[in-house]
């Protein structure tokens, strides 16, 4: 059984010059040509054509699938990967459905927002850029590797265990402490902690421009203005006054 170009195209959802794209990069040959030019193909293509969008859809470069193909001749195998893959995609879908369903409910109760709830499913990687131009494409590489190495739940306790310094630290500032009082200041310890556990770094330079951005950066302030007005600025202050007193670039 075989089947031609536009009826796989239109199964598909996808183009006839794509196909033939495929085809000219040695992806994707056709089973045939027939003589009037028309190129079919055959159920082992089919196979190899579904493995081929997977990998795009998570993202494989062209030049990388070609690469995966000649190196798996086994479908089965091939197919397993895939749907392990196709498996883990859903769950993350289901968490972020789960998550805005949760925002949803809590907004419209007037309930505050928790953090490990709001972001729970979804991509870190939206901030490789930003991170790699601030610190280098080493500090993202590091950061992504432990990230993607933790389980759900370890995620979650980390995303919790930062919520609730935020919330502290919002707390002293509506008690009236001072940024280098001993209870700011043992806050930030613990925040410093928080961010070494992430394997960041933990000289001084790092942790005062970290700080910087916590007002700067409108991604951190909301975090910590969340928990009152002035929060950020207060976290920025506490941290550079910890990092001036126990550390260094050394």
């Amino acid at each position: 059984m075989e089947w031609s170009i536009q009826e796989i195209a239109r199964l598909t959802g996808t183009t006839s010059r794509t196909l033939r794209h495929y085809g000219e990069l040695g992806l994707l040959m056709p089973s045939r040509v027939g003589s009037n030019g028309y190129r079919y193909y055959d159920q082992e293509a089919l196979v190899r054509l579904q493995r081929i969008l997977l990998l795009r859809e998570l993202g494989v470069a062209l030049p990388a699938i070609a690469q995966v193909l000649e190196g798996r001749q086994n479908t089965s195998a091939a197919l397993r990967t895939h749907l392990r893959l196709l498996e883990q995609e859903l769950e993350r879908i289901r968490r972020q459905i789960a998550s805005v369903r949760t925002t949803l409910v809590r907004t419209e109760k007037g309930e505050p927002l928790v953090a490990a709830e709001v972001f729970d499913g979804f991509d870190h990687t939206r901030y490789k850029e930003e991170v790699t131009e601030r610190w280098g494409r080493e500090a993202y590489e590091k950061g992504d590797r432990w990230w993607s190495s933790l389980s759900a739940q370890d995620k979650r306790a980390f995303q919790n265990r930062q919520e609730q310094i935020a919330r502290d630290f919002g707390q002293a500032l509506k008690d009236g402490h001072a940024v280098d009082g001993d209870v700011a200041q043992a806050i930030a310890q613990r925040h410093r902690e928080w961010l070494m556990v992430s394997q960041a770094s933990g000289q001084k330079s790092y942790v005062i421009g970290l700080a910087e951005m916590y007002v700067a950066d409108p991604h951190f302030a909301e975090t910590y203005e969340r928990h009152g007005q002035g929060t950020a600025a207060f976290v920025r202050d506490a941290m550079k006054v910890y990092a001036e007193r126990h550390l260094s670039d050394g």
